[in-house]
């Protein structure tokens, strides 16, 4: 559905984004990370149709977003950070402003009222727009950004400056939304991407380093897997049953808790799922296990070691990052 090859913007001798390649597949939710300075807001306004490239090519479900912009742009729909409403108008007003705007060519009532059901905003549908709260803006904006059912929505931290209860609403609608497009959400919530993002991309000093599925990063980035368990037993003989597991390559006892179980970190070589394996082995030795979870680097680690220092991040496996010759797809700049 989104396409980005080589992509690259200078201004003049500096260079905000240097090779950036990844896609966005059909019904995808892709997170796109990255610290101030990273080259994602440039990143952003390239695949909007706002800012053209120094070289390198972007497609919007198979248009290219500089040679068939109007096409491209057809099929975005974008929640910049600071919604672009009219705050002396109705909310009535506005989105039949924006339909009017954006040519669509939808069943007028119909289109508007199915936008206003997903997005939950029928209840102030007459309401002027200043007079809502921050939640419902947001929601509003979102609904600008359906307007003509495109098939990429593009938002740009949806959530920011809103309280718990709202964040929790604007994230199931992102989900709803995954249903039906294929969405990129840019934002600094780092919990909001693991919340509902299928992929994760993070970019620093113009490139991309890390692409991966976000069940997946954790493990890709720290090299293996690492489990939590409480279970009850003798530690000692307890430690004796974990070592002897094929697959785990390290195994500790942190601490004894009530009903004589203790908590254990089990490691284990990169790729071998021993969860199945584990409840056998401690069921036959009845050793109950009370208590499992995964470990690992949480994304704000993974984040912060990325774009601290890329060059100590393992290799990437499966990314789509490809190295464009000096020179290839030269454009100028519009």
């Amino acid at each position: 559905m989104i396409k980005v090859e080589n992509l690259v913007k200078k201004y003049g001798t500096k260079v905000a984004v240097n090779d950036i390649s990844f896609t966005v597949g059909d019904r995808e939710i892709v997170g796109f990370l990255g610290p101030n300075g990273a080259g994602k807001s440039t990143t952003m306004n390239i695949l909007t149709g706002y800012l053209s490239s120094t070289s390198g090519k972007v497609e919007i479900d198979g248009q290219d977003i500089l040679e068939n912009s109007n096409k491209a742009k057809s099929s975005i729909g974008y929640l910049p950070e600071i919604p672009p409403l009219y705050m002396d108008m109705t909310v009535k007003e506005y989105l039949n402003f924006v339909y009017e705007l954006k040519g669509c060519k939808l069943n007028r009532k119909k289109h508007i009222q199915e936008i206003l059901n997903v997005v939950k905003i029928e209840d102030v549908y007459n309401r002027l727009i200043r007079n809502l709260s921050r939640g419902y803006r947001q929601r509003v904006g979102i609904a600008q950004a359906l307007i003509g059912n495109p098939k990429v929505i593009i938002l740009d931290e949806p959530t920011i400056g809103l309280d718990p209860k709202q964040i929790v609403e604007v994230r199931n609608l992102i989900r709803t939304l995954g249903r039906d497009h294929s969405v990129i959400l840019s934002t600094h919530i780092l919990s909001e991407v693991q919340a509902v993002c299928d992929r994760i991309v993070i970019v620093n000093k113009g490139r991309v380093v890390a692409d991966k599925p976000t069940d997946e990063i954790s493990e890709s980035y720290t090299g293996k897997r690492r489990l939590e368990a409480k279970i009850c037993g003798n530690p000692k003989e307890v430690l004796n049953a974990l070592r002897s597991l094929q697959g785990v390559t390290k195994a500790e006892a942190l601490s004894q808790h009530e009903l004589d179980a203790t908590t254990f970190i089990i490691e284990s070589e990169p790729g071998i799922d021993i969860r199945k394996p584990l409840f056998n082995l401690l069921a036959s030795k009845n050793m109950p296990l009370v208590g499992l979870k995964e470990l690992g680097m949480n994304l704000e680690d993974i984040f912060i070691s990325l774009t601290n220092d890329p060059t100590k991040a393992p290799a990437r496996k499966g990314s789509v990052v490809k190295r464009a010759s000096a020179g290839n797809n030269q454009r100028k700049e519009k």
